[in-house]
């Protein structure tokens, strides 16, 4: 309450909530935006902000329930779609994400979120093919953003068509230098091309910044292998096992290029063949 019992001001209540919100204070903003929505149960961008807080906080269900009231106010809020979406999927309704995906396309066709969205949930119903027609929409309405030429390198590595897959790496790397993870993909994808010292490059230049990333420890093992220069593989691989035993044993027994070092005593003894 203000001064006199008076309430408080839901425009300051709504500037307030969001700035917690862009700090990453998701369940402050929550509380604030309950407030606004006592006093106008309609205001849609607190309705709107609200879902995309609950969905940071996994609340999915109460998400859903702030993008239907979004919705019953305007229909054809892309955003509130889009979002509802999201939400839908991370409960296991597939079907229904896919669905709120394609109204958000149709209430706004230049909604590139909601086509790399549907992209991505796709690729996760395994329709690989549809998926990529779907996130090079995506590209074409916003080719600034890296996100869906980065996922569509993805789905083509998953399909071994690497060439295909290093192209869409490469460029997302060459437009944004900083994006660790397309480096990271062009090298093993140059290792899947059998380019194994181009791609331990790369491992390398990563290994400088993150020394201890079990992934780069690993794929560097693995390119080592391929090279056969099994010793300094083995090392590698060692001190990948260290960092996570599980799921590099995992890997190791299932990659083709260790295949050689299955005779091996020591490969054996370390991922446990």
């Amino acid at each position: 309450m203000g001064l006199f019992g008076s309430k408080e001001d839901p425009e300051d209540l709504l500037y307030n909530a969001m700035s917690l919100f862009e700090k990453n204070q998701p369940k402050g903003a929550i509380l604030l935006f309950n407030k606004v929505l006592k006093q106008d149960p309609k205001n849609t961008s607190a309705l709107y902000n609200k879902g995309l807080a609950l969905n940071q906080i996994k609340k999915y269900s109460d998400a859903v329930t702030c993008f239907d009231k979004v919705l019953e106010i305007n229909p054809k809020d892309a955003q509130a779609y889009n979002n509802k979406g999201i939400a839908m999927a991370e409960l296991g309704n597939l079907q229904d994400a896919a669905e709120c995906y394609d109204k958000a396309m149709e209430a706004d066709p230049k909604h590139a979120a909601s086509y790399f969205n549907k992209g991505v949930l796709l690729d996760k119903l395994q329709e690989h093919e549809d998926a990529i027609k779907t996130l090079e929409k995506a590209i074409e309405i916003d080719p600034r953003k890296p996100n869906a030429l980065f996922y569509k390198g993805i789905i083509l590595g998953k399909l071994k068509r690497h060439e295909e897959a290093l192209n869409c790496f490469d460029s997302v790397y060459k437009n944004n230098p900083s994006h660790m993870d397309a480096l990271f993909h062009r090298g093993i994808e140059l290792a899947e091309l059998g380019k194994h010292e181009k791609a331990i490059e790369i491992y390398d230049k990563i290994l400088s910044k993150h020394k201890d990333n079990v992934n780069i420890i690993y794929a560097k093992s693995r390119s080592k292998a391929g090279l056969e220069k099994y010793s300094e593989s083995l090392e590698l691989l060692r001190k990948a096992v260290s960092k996570n035993p599980k799921i590099i044993r995992k890997w190791a027994k299932e990659e083709k290029t260790f295949e050689k070092l299955h005779t091996n005593d020591e490969f054996r003894k370390l991922v446990k063949l």
